[in-house]
């Protein structure tokens, strides 16, 4: 974060110093909502969840380190009020943006792959200067301007991470960071309970391309139609990624290895190089090219593009994670999250990688899907019924009853801890598992489990 002295924080966010706080006193950063992470210098920001109010831990924050507390009452401790926390961070947030003109602020958003292809492309923006980007998935009102807050003057790139949760929160997002160029990788299934609709997806998702400026650009999927169409809402210039011939920035001679791990020919406007991901999935391929089209525009050269996609690895945890165990048991790990579009992914790559092994999944029903709930839901559990499993295990509780319509064979069970149990009396050396389920279905539990002690 760039210095700011207290006075200064409480002129950003229009709030008022408590007599105990040290106009003078300079935050450095970094600005935590954990006071667990204070650090001498920090500003603590207390926001009151469900099941914590970070009001209560002030004063420890303070004793810890931290200048003061960004509150929305009176505290225990130097602190800035004001009348709403979650504004006065996004101001804070701007703030700094704009004293950073030397910085390009790159915005990535979709309904899968978002955190993958933001990782990717923070390691390809990394290459030519100093790069911030966010931890694991801060992509909401809460983690998209703690991440900003994290760049100081040295910072040359910002690659940040929208959601939405509805029309409009993407358009906000981008006002507290605004983008000069703008991903936009696919219109999914994700939250479509919340959204009624792709075509409403769509609005959302568009809205990073509306808030690009004229001499910005719009990396666009060409594979994906109702991505394609946004490059009529936008001022920037567009430019496409994809598998298509007619993509400037595309893959080639795709094949995959017996891992599931894709090698194709990099093709840009100003020549090619070849690629081989560590990434497990042929949908990885999407998120490669999505960063690749990025970074491209950025400037780094082709062949250092196809370099830094060939040696990177997975850096957040729970997306398509495949782990050896020493008895030859593969567990694949993709319990973050799931819609029917990723879950249909992580199926064909559970099916090269058990290809001549027995293969077994932990699936759970997928959420936010409004009316389509039921239909959808049913689909999964066919999905799942038809992969050639030997065994399928269904978490949850009532609301697995669709699933299980879907797939009747399958053994459902309440919770994480029971399906590990019923796994660990069935696998045998060299089968494969996928886990794969919504994230409020904690089933990172089970893959945790199955690999608990391993000595891989």
């Amino acid at each position: 974060m760039i210095p700011l002295p207290l006075a200064r924080v409480a002129e950003i966010t229009s709030g008022a110093l408590t007599g105990i706080a040290d106009a003078r006193a300079v935050v450095r950063g970094p600005v935590v909502i954990d006071s667990r992470a204070v650090e001498p210098g920090s500003l603590f920001v207390a926001i009151k969840g469900e099941r914590a109010d970070g009001h209560d831990f002030a004063a420890r924050a303070c004793a810890d380190g931290a200048v003061a507390v960004l509150a929305s009452r009176p505290v225990e401790a130097p602190a800035v009020i004001v009348g709403d926390v979650l504004a006065a961070l996004a101001a804070l947030a701007t703030t700094v943006v704009s004293e950073l003109p030397g910085a390009t602020v790159v915005g990535v958003t979709g309904s899968a792959g978002k955190t993958t292809t933001k990782d990717l492309l923070a390691r390809l923006a990394a290459r030519m200067g100093p790069t911030v980007a966010p931890v694991g998935s801060y992509n909401n009102e809460i983690g998209h301007p703690l991440t900003v807050l994290r760049a100081d003057e040295g910072t040359r790139f910002l690659v940040l991470e929208l959601s939405a949760r509805n029309v409009g929160h993407i358009a906000d997002l981008a006002r507290i960071a605004p983008p000069r160029i703008g991903v936009v990788l696919n219109v999914g299934t994700a939250h479509l309970g919340v959204f009624g609709g792709k075509e409403a997806i769509a609005q959302a998702k568009g809205e990073l391309v509306e808030a690009l400026p004229e001499d910005g650009v719009a990396v666009l999927n060409a594979d994906d139609p109702l991505v394609a169409a946004m490059a009529g809402r936008t001022r920037a210039r567009v430019t496409f990624f994809g598998r298509s011939a007619d993509a400037e920035v595309r893959a080639e001679d795709v094949t995959l290895d017996g891992r599931g791990r894709a090698s194709f020919t990099l093709r840009t406007p100003s020549g090619a190089a070849p690629v081989r991901l560590r990434l497990y999935g042929a949908h990885a391929v999407e998120n490669a090219l999505a960063a690749a089209a990025a970074a491209y525009e950025l400037g780094l050269p082709v062949g250092t593009i196809g370099e830094e996609l060939s040696e990177a690895e997975p850096r957040s945890r729970w997306r398509m994670e495949v782990t050896d165990r020493s008895d030859g048991v593969t567990v694949i790990n993709d319990a973050y999250n799931a819609n029917p579009d990723s879950m249909r992914a992580a199926f064909d790559s559970l099916a090269v990688l058990g290809e001549g092994r027995r293969s077994f999944a932990v699936i759970a029903a997928l959420r936010e899907l409004g009316e389509d709930s039921v239909a959808l839901n049913e689909d999964v559990g066919r999905l799942a019924a038809g992969a050639g499993l030997e065994g399928l295990i269904v978490v949850g509780g009532e609301d697995a009853g669709p699933v299980l319509v879907g797939a009747p064979g399958a053994l459902h069970v309440p919770d994480a801890a029971t399906a590990a149990a019923e796994l660990s009396t069935r696998l045998a050396p060299g089968d494969v598992v996928l886990v794969k389920g919504p994230r409020a279905a904690g089933l990172e539990r089970v893959a945790e489990a199955l690999l608990g002690g391993d000595d891989r």
